[in-house]
């Protein structure tokens, strides 16, 4: 298969299931806004950095451990392409043990200093200490997921992760409107759909058509880092995501209230899924680029190739955005609140401006990591996910009030870009590959 097919099998696969992926949220929020109203999507939305938490850190250990399988392999080093295996089960094992302690104990804790009061509260709790006792099957789905798509099985991957999204979707119905279970019902729903995933990928497993397996480990913090490293752009990713959610959901607080939060949880929850478009993409174009270590020139062709598509959908989704703005919106307000209504609308229109630049730094983000380096991946990810994006949450609010709320994720974004080209461009030059 020549390159571009290449490309276009992994990235439109990856893409599809992504997408499918994201909308375990964007499930929740539709089926809660139009259930339980504004009250459940503001617990939902404050409950929401507890899920990127536990999902990035699946992704640190998925992405980060099939990457270095992945270049282990094309370097005939089969059995320690296998320990990495192995000792991702592990790192689950004892990480996931911990998230359940913290689920059981300390859940309605970490509601009230997210920001949850009163009866929305108690909604926060239930959704947080749902998602930390799955937290096992969410990680143990990133892992095999991530070792399934470099076993050169792309369609068993997205056919998993699509299979559970559409379990999600289906059953957030039946449990919120024929059983009647509220937030409660929509989060069982998310916490269910990784299992299924996780027994679509056992299909590799029963058939032995799998070239990883489980060996003796080799446990040791060094190896953890290692692994860590190349993944760790995927958990700062989600962990931004879930921080400034936080300091989003505190800014509009105090601006616009409860409406402005669950305005923002209508915005945030849509864009999930078009920054899934651009994850699926990186996550697709990893395998190829991994496989082609040292092979500069093919490479660079797929990165080429990578940001082509992603500007072009860009575009698209901002085009499609900004038209049916009023509508896309109306979906989710399901009481016609007016305020909700304009707030909304305006936070598509601006928010989504970002997305061209959005695509480009996930996009160079995950080639640097897919190449074994970690450290610019690293740089990329915590400028965009805390440096940049915070003190303008802060500083373009005060001026700007809710427009400035909008404004500061695609500033954010625009500076990133800037330090993603120019590290693309001194890595290229220094001719060190």
């Amino acid at each position: 298969m020549n390159l571009l097919n290449l490309f276009i099998k992994y990235v439109s696969l990856n893409v599809l299931g992504m997408i499918g992926l994201s909308c375990y949220i964007l499930a929740d929020t539709f089926f809660v806004a139009r259930g339980i109203g504004a009250d459940g999507l503001t617990a939902l939305n404050i409950a929401i950095p507890i899920f990127n938490f536990i999902n990035g850190t699946g992704l640190m250990l998925g992405m980060g451990s099939a990457t270095k399988y992945a270049i282990l392999k094309t370097q005939n080093k089969n059995n320690e392409a296998n320990i990495i295996f192995t000792n991702s089960l592990i790192y689950i094992l004892i990480l996931s043990s911990i998230f359940i302690i913290i689920g059981i104990l300390f859940t309605k804790n970490i509601a009230y200093i997210l920001g949850a009061r009163d009866k929305i509260l108690n909604m926060t709790d239930i959704y947080i200490k749902v998602i930390l006792i799955f937290s096992p099957m969410f990680m143990l789905n990133n892992v095999l997921l991530g070792f399934v798509r470099n076993d050169n099985h792309p369609k068993l991957a997205m056919t998993a992760m699509i299979m559970g999204s559409l379990f999600n979707i289906i059953f957030d119905y039946i449990f919120i409107f024929p059983f009647n279970m509220g937030i409660f019902g929509a989060v069982l729903a998310t916490g269910f759909s990784p299992i299924v995933s996780v027994l679509i990928l056992s299909i590799l497993f029963i058939k032995k058509k799998n070239t990883f397996f489980i060996v003796k480990p080799n446990i040791n913090l060094k190896k953890f880092f290692e692994i860590s490293s190349l993944g760790v752009s995927f958990l700062i990713t989600e962990l931004s995501s879930g921080f400034v959610m936080i300091a989003f959901n505190i800014v509009i607080l105090n601006i616009a209230g409860n409406v402005g939060v669950a305005a923002y949880g209508i915005t945030a929850n849509i864009a999930l899924v078009i920054v899934a478009i651009f994850t699926g993409m990186g996550q697709g174009v990893q395998p190829i680029i991994s496989i082609n270590y040292n092979n500069i020139k093919n490479i660079n062709k797929i990165y080429k190739y990578a940001l082509i598509l992603s500007f072009g959908i860009s575009i698209l989704v901002y085009i499609i955005t900004y038209i049916f703005a009023n509508e896309i919106t109306s979906i989710f307000n399901r009481d016609n609140i007016l305020e909700l209504q304009k707030i909304s609308v305006e936070g598509l229109r601006i928010y989504f401006t970002a997305f061209i630049f959005v695509g480009y730094n996930i996009i160079t983000c995950i080639y640097f990591s897919a190449m074994d380096k970690a450290k610019p991946s690293f740089i990329i990810s915590i400028l965009r996910g805390f440096i940049f994006i915070m003190p303008s949450i802060f500083i373009l609010s005060s001026i700007f009030n809710m427009t400035g709320v909008w404004l500061s994720f695609p500033a954010a974004e625009i500076i990133t870009s800037i330090f993603s080209f120019v590290f693309f461009i001194n890595f290229n030059s220094s001719k060190k590959y």
